[in-house]
């Protein structure tokens, strides 16, 4: 199941600007939002939307927890009733049964607190439990607007998750499932990165403890991340054990390890022979030497994890419906593309335009103004994995895409940093990726800088007039010494 809203969850209320590095006054709505109530296209659309949404025999606000879960429910005759779950799947398994018995398999609604948990992955299953998830920022700014002292129960916010749903439906999108092909791309795109970042905080440890007591490997050797290294540390993990190993052992260690440059081998050799020890305390050497042969084997594992993962998803987005599109845009790469895939999904009526994708993703920035104060920050409510997807290729995309470099060399110009300008050119790539991934054609670098250079010959140049002033006659009085204008003539 895709945990994504079928709309975007932050549709705008009010007119946003865009990032200060290419701000402009210009509505992230669609035009199908602000059009008037009494057009004819407004009035059809909302019927529609009635038609679709169905009937739900009840609707529940459910405050989760670790162990239990507390629950309101309102049925559609106006019963309301209160209860406890334990979060274990047989009583949830039960619980779910005996609604769809109560209510003869209607839909019901539920609201929670949860995108993505245990409690959505259980409830996920039960065709007739319509999930609909609530940011706990809505739910705590709602808490204070009904209770000013900010005292709160879980039975209290159960209430005010069911009163959430009843009274404002319009800002609760349902978790809307997507193919399995893209929901394993979404889980393992993201799993892999938190492999990556456990990676990089290991190999900080363990550059910190041979900054300590053997800094000479941090120059022998230009990364630390590689099986040579690691290897190497398991088997000398100090600088007295290595100095003892014959010239001839480490010529064979190194060649098993691809190291074909004799120039370099001798190099090492030379300096291995001529390092001093960089401290001789004993319980720092003793707690380093632990502590770098456990970061060393955590480092494998975690090697050979993201290995695991990049052949998991390579298998997977080979088969992709939506590869042939991610696959034209430059830049991306085989590491980027199956992170956008998992990123769009295969939901095309997910956004409506471009500007609610560039909300959704936290490229398009938020607008704060009272008064004569204006504010403008990036988004904060959004995903930070989706958001850094998107940076990244448009970082890349300017090291490969002519108009994309001349973009971000404008912004720079204007005194604008890195990664503002970066977002600029990310914004401009995601109004672009909205349309190949709507009509589902590849992205063609000729066709869009034809369409942009009939945008640009079409668009009427501004032509200021200037026009001479008429001559004035003046004429003017003297009273008591001054003078005073009488008349003004043209």
């Amino acid at each position: 199941m895709r945990f994504g809203s079928k709309t975007n969850p932050q549709k705008p209320s009010v007119t946003r600007l865009y990032y200060k590095a290419f701000a402009e006054s210009k509505s992230c709505r669609s035009a199908r939002d602000v059009l008037p109530k009494g057009s004819s296209t407004n009035v059809s659309t909302l019927k529609s939307a009635e038609e679709q949404k169905p009937s739900y025999a009840a609707r529940i606000g459910l405050d989760w927890a670790d162990q239990k879960h507390f629950w309101t429910m309102l049925t559609a005759e106006g019963k309301r009733t209160r209860g406890e779950l334990k979060h274990t799947p047989e009583a949830i398994e039960i619980w779910a049964v005996e609604l769809a018995r109560s209510f003869g398999g209607r839909p019901i609604a539920l609201a929670l607190e949860q995108k993505r948990g245990a409690l959505v992955a259980i409830l996920s299953k039960y065709a007739h439990v319509h999930l609909f998830p609530l940011h706990p920022t809505k739910l705590a700014h709602y808490r204070q607007s009904v209770c000013a002292s900010g005292a709160k129960s879980d039975p209290s916010d159960a209430d005010l998750i069911l009163d959430y749903l009843v009274k404002h439906p319009e800002w609760l999108p349902g978790l809307m499932p997507d193919t399995v092909e893209t929901r394993s791309l979404q889980f393992l795109v993201e799993e892999r990165r938190k492999l990556v970042d456990q990676h990089t905080s290991q190999l900080q440890i363990l550059i910190y403890w041979l900054k300590q007591v053997f800094p000479q490997m941090l120059v022998w050797f230009d990364d630390m991340s590689t099986p040579l290294v690691g290897d190497l540390l398991q088997r000398w993990p100090q600088l007295p054990a290595l100095k003892k190993a014959s010239k001839k052992t480490l010529r064979k260690f190194f060649d098993q390890h691809n190291c074909r440059s004799e120039e370099r081998i001798q190099q090492r050799l030379d300096e291995i022979g001529r390092a001093v020890p960089a401290t001789t305390d004993v319980a720092l050497l003793n707690t380093a030497d632990l502590c770098i042969r456990i970061t060393v084997q955590v480092l494998a594992a975690l090697r050979a994890g993201i290995a695991e993962f990049d052949r998991r998803i390579e298998a997977i987005y080979q088969t992709h419906p939506d590869r042939f599109v991610m696959a034209s845009l430059p830049g991306a790469g085989p590491a980027l593309e199956p992170r956008l895939v998992a990123a769009l999904g295969t939901n095309r009526e997910r956004f409506s335009s471009a500007s609610s994708m560039a909300c959704c993703f936290g490229i398009a920035p938020v607008t704060e103004s009272s008064g004569n104060s204006r504010w403008v920050h990036w988004r904060w409510a959004c995903s930070k994995f989706v958001r850094q997807t998107f940076h990244e290729w448009a970082n890349c995309s300017v090291r490969t895409c002519e108009w994309a470099r001349k973009h971000y060399d404008q912004q720079r110009s204007k005194g604008k940093g890195h990664h503002a300008s970066i977002r600029s050119v990310a914004f401009k790539w995601i109004r672009i990726l909205f349309r190949c991934w709507r009509d589902r054609v590849p992205y063609c670098e000729q066709r869009y800088l034809e369409a942009l250079q009939k945008h640009v010959s079409s668009t009427p140049a501004v032509i200021v007039a200037t026009s001479t002033p008429a001559v004035s006659a003046v004429q003017w009085t003297t009273c008591g010494g001054f003078s005073k204008l009488a008349e003004v003539s043209s």
